[in-house]
């Protein structure tokens, strides 16, 4: 049984626990992030945008030729919203600084993503520990007044 303990997080209105792993790679799958000075500042970029966005990084690898992400992200913004914001602004600041890359796309078209939840056991064991929340019918049952 894992016992990592998960924090939630609050907006104004909503309690969320919301964690993706998420994984994309450039487009010619070539090793093009090998570099060191492009491994640091995606991760200078990556810390820009989740400060942007309020999102939280929990872990990152930045491989030669693929990028994984283990982050939560607020539940008004989609996964692919993200995915649209993290690919697009590091791909503009790449192309920018390095003068590497052809032009066009630096990332590939998709990315995998997957959520991270909780132990299903647990949230079963809890969803069916709900009874002492279940209100009885027929107290809520009340007789109109009559004329």
């Amino acid at each position: 049984m894992n016992n990592i303990r998960r924090q939630c997080y609050k907006l104004e209105h909503c309690t969320y626990d919301c964690h993706y792993h998420v994984v994309w790679t450039p487009k010619y799958r070539g090793k093009v992030l090998s570099d060191t000075y492009i491994k640091q500042e995606l991760k200078r970029q990556f810390k820009q945008i989740a400060r942007w966005k309020g999102l939280t990084i929990h872990a990152w690898h930045i491989g030669d030729e693929h990028i994984h992400l283990y982050l939560s992200i607020p539940p008004k913004y989609s996964i692919s919203y993200v995915i649209q914001i993290l690919k697009g602004k590091t791909s503009g600041w790449i192309k920018k600084k390095t003068k590497k890359f052809p032009k066009g796309p630096l990332w590939g078209r998709g990315y995998f993503v997957s959520t991270v939840g909780a132990d299903r056991h647990a949230v079963m064991r809890y969803v069916k520990n709900q009874q002492h929340h279940q209100v009885d019918l027929e107290q809520l049952k009340f007789k109109l007044p009559t004329k």
